[in-house]
């Protein structure tokens, strides 16, 4: 059973550092895409990152490059995502996703995605 479960999440204050870990079981993460997507209350769910399959390209939103850092641990089975400078902006659910097929075309979007975890909280405030 492929499952994914993030984990990290908490209240932060503006300036401080978060890294969240998403761990998988059912399958091989180093075998699929996986994404990093958070959504805010009232918002759409937007892409964060992305690390490819295999030699683990990286891709950011642009709200987020320079300081953000998604990484995989390979013997561990589990993709990370460093958050520094956070933003009170940065305040979502965190949600990561695999797409098994290993594509990272579009891989901004949810739709390209077959399995994701439950989220965990991310809050940045004073």
């Amino acid at each position: 059973q492929v499952q994914l479960v993030e984990s990290g999440g908490a209240l932060v204050q503006p300036g401080g550092s978060l890294r969240l870990s998403c761990a998988a079981s059912g399958f091989t993460l180093d075998k699929s895409a996986i994404g990093w997507f958070r959504q805010a209350p009232g918002k759409e769910r937007e892409g964060v990152s992305c690390i490819s399959k295999s030699i683990g390209s990286t891709y950011y939103a642009d709200s987020v490059k320079g300081r953000f850092t998604i990484s995989r641990d390979n013997a561990k089975n589990t993709v990370y995502l460093q958050m520094n400078i956070l933003k009170p902006e940065d305040t979502a659910v965190y949600f990561c996703a695999a797409n098994p097929s290993g594509s990272v075309y579009y891989w901004w979007r949810p739709g390209r995605y077959d399995y994701w975890g439950q989220g965990t909280q991310v809050t940045v405030s004073s």
